[in-house]
């Protein structure tokens, strides 16, 4: 089993100076890449085939997966027998990525999570919409990113309400109930990015209904990919959300299967921020060298968290810019960046891509 140093996950959030984070990083992905190189066999002749001292190498130096090989290899540092639960992605190609959890993973992810949005939301659970339908969360076989999604910011509401019926249709009744109730209160909405627009935003307007929230929090995510299509940006989605629902603070998040548990949440001045856990790199798309901030390219995550698989250092298809660090306007200390969309002609594979 691996062994995290005592009090790791007891970090601020988003309170650990740049030196003070980079040093636990580097000691723990070190340890991280010597774990899967014993356990994974796959993931040992990848580091074989680029021969260099992972021991000692920093983390921004740490070979990264990318993120693709996980639908087609076997990426598992664990006994089948250990296997607690599966995650898969929400690809349209049919070929998903596969992620195996042990017990001790699925609830170090758990606790992590919730200490990333506790840090958004606070601790008071508040009446929650969620902007999809029930059986979503009800399929089975191997959990999705979008079911793990709402399954598990379920967990900072109550009164749960899902906004659309099993045919992915708005249910204005239950919207209706769900608004004389608690329109007045706190509450917490929850959705992929391109169904909240679709089928909530979208479907509103049509029918020229507004709600007058008091005080709502919307989380949104699963990517751009569908919204760029339709050329609504991150503005023109704000500014109907306001328009059609009131006093509502809206909040993207970055964020994968393959890195469950770690996501990255937009600030109050539109940037994603790292927590203390993870950290982004930008890559040159041509050599995968580092680029400096302010420069676009390829995107690295790297986490603390994976240990039932190699998934600690993973490049992904995505581009995006990093911003600075421990200096964002909104206070928060680790690098703060914005994801630009997919590398052109990579497979379009988001949280929400399985509903059209």
């Amino acid at each position: 089993m691996f062994s995290y140093p005592p009090e790791l996950f007891d970090l601020p959030v988003y309170g650990l100076p740049s030196t003070q984070k980079q040093a636990m990083l580097n000691r723990v992905m070190s340890q991280l890449s010597q774990h899967h190189y014993q356990h994974c066999e796959a993931y040992r002749r990848l580091l074989d085939s680029r021969p260099f001292n992972f021991t000692s190498a920093a983390h921004t130096e740490q070979f990264p997966v990318a993120a693709r090989l996980f639908k087609d290899l076997a990426l598992t540092s664990i006994q089948s027998s250990d296997v607690f639960r599966q995650m898969r992605s929400s690809g349209t190609s049919g070929q998903a990525s596969k992620i195996t959890l042990d017990g001790e993973s699925a609830k170090r992810q758990s606790q992590v999570l919730v200490k990333i949005l506790q840090s958004w939301l606070g601790k008071q659970r508040r009446p929650m919409l969620l902007i999809d339908a029930p059986s979503t969360v009800k399929k089975a076989g191997a959990m999705t990113a979008r079911a793990a999604g709402l399954q598990g910011l379920s967990f900072f509401g109550r009164h749960h309400c899902y906004a659309l019926n099993e045919n992915m249709e708005l249910d204005i009744e239950k919207v209706r109930d769900f608004f004389s109730k608690y329109g007045k209160q706190p509450v917490l909405i929850f959705g992929f990015t391109f169904i909240v627009w679709q089928t909530f935003i979208q479907a509103l307007a049509q029918q020229n209904i507004n709600f007058d929230f008091a005080d709502a929090i919307l989380i949104h995510g699963g990517g751009w990919k569908k919204m760029q299509d339709q050329a609504v940006t991150d503005e023109i989605f704000k500014a109907s959300i306001y328009k059609t629902l009131g006093n509502v603070s809206v909040h993207d998040y970055y964020g994968m299967v393959e890195q469950t548990g770690t996501i990255y949440m937009q600030c109050e001045k539109g940037v994603l921020h790292t927590p203390v856990w993870s950290d982004v790199l930008i890559r040159s798309p041509q050599d995968l060298s580092l680029l400096e901030h302010g420069e676009a390219g390829l995107i690295q995550v790297n986490s603390v968290l994976p240990t039932s698989y190699p998934g600690h250092c993973i490049l992904t298809e995505d581009l995006g810019t990093v911003f600075g660090e421990d200096d964002c306007e909104c206070g928060r200390l680790g690098k703060y960046f914005k994801v630009h969309g997919r590398v052109p002609k990579a497979q379009v594979k988001g949280c929400s891509d399985t509903f059209s």
